[in-house]
């Protein structure tokens, strides 16, 4: 039986050396400080690695490094398949049954949208059937895709074209529409939330775990966040979720994917530069985010 994503899963970065080229040892480095960090679930190849910069081939090569820097740990991976090109897309998927994946998880193709949940249904399901055996996930986020169809709706038409289907990444802020995915078909579905600077609100509605890229570098703080909301202390718990609702501010200020790598390179792991389109910081930005981490208190809250 599949194992739903509660939690925190973690939305792994891809490695690059300075040249822009795979650094698959860096993985190593990246597992073990999330097993420290008690985060033992992790989302890879999805849009907190880069995906859409990376060619099959790399996307291949880095699945099957992390599974195996994973075997015989307590890691649980959860691959990403989405691509614009839906062939592209069962390939990834057929590696990530082979390899043994807790679960995949595609987007909608974005330069040629479906347009209707119809279209959006038949094109997962292709997705899935590649990967028949593993449990799949459909992972909205319209912000990037700019596919806007009811979630709702999708949940309504989806089973019987997916039988895999174990839910959907919700990468969405609408908690209005959360709470409709949430109760559909008798509370069925598993929906991991994908906004970090929404957790506590999306934890109020019923979410019972969430996918993020900031667990990467603030699991502390996410931790605290679910465990006070748990305990029913919600000072405590706006107190975790404005933290990370201020590192998003800085991340974002600067350019959300190069100041996300940096900071992390801060922690210890150098998991190397973004990849174009995503700009670098340079130096003096660098310095300058350094000094605002330390301002705020960054090192003590993951420390």
């Amino acid at each position: 039986m599949h194992a739903p994503l509660h939690g925190l899963v973690a939305a792994t970065h891809t490695p690059f050396h300075e040249d822009g080229t795979l650094r698959l040892e860096v993985i190593e480095a990246q597992a073990a400080h999330l097993l420290r960090w008690g985060v033992t679930t992790l989302f890879i190849n999805g849009s907190t690695a880069e995906s859409s910069s990376l060619t099959v081939a790399e996307r291949l090569a880095l699945a099957e490094r992390w599974f195996q820097v994973a075997r015989g740990t307590a890691l649980r991976l959860v691959v990403h398949v989405g691509a614009n090109c839906v062939e592209d897309s069962k390939t990834l998927a057929a590696q990530a049954q082979g390899l043994g994946a807790a679960a995949i998880g595609a987007l909608a193709p974005s330069y040629f949208k479906p347009r209707s949940v119809e279209v959006l249904v038949e094109t997962m399901a292709a997705i899935s059937a590649a990967a028949p055996e593993t449990p799949f996930y459909y992972y909205d986020i319209p912000s990037l895709t700019g596919v806007n169809l009811p979630v709702t709706a999708f949940l309504e038409q989806a089973p019987e074209r997916i039988p895999a289907l174990a839910g959907v990444k919700f990468t969405n802020p609408d908690l209005m529409a959360y709470q409709f995915c949430l109760r559909a078909a008798g509370g069925r579905w598993d929906l991991p939330w994908g906004v970090d600077q929404h957790y506590l609100g999306a934890l109020a509605m019923g979410a019972r775990g969430a996918v993020g890229s900031g667990f990467n570098f603030a699991a502390p703080v996410y931790h605290r966040l679910m465990a006070a909301f748990e305990r029913g202390d919600l000072a405590a718990a706006r107190e975790q979720q404005f933290r990370g609702v201020r590192l998003i501010q800085l991340f974002d200020g600067l350019g959300y994917m190069a100041a996300a790598k940096a900071a992390m390179k801060m922690l210890g792991v150098d998991v190397g530069p973004p990849r174009l389109p995503n700009a670098r910081l340079t130096p003096a930005q660098e310095s300058g985010l350094r000094s605002d981490l330390e301002a705020m208190g960054f090192f003590d809250w993951v420390g």
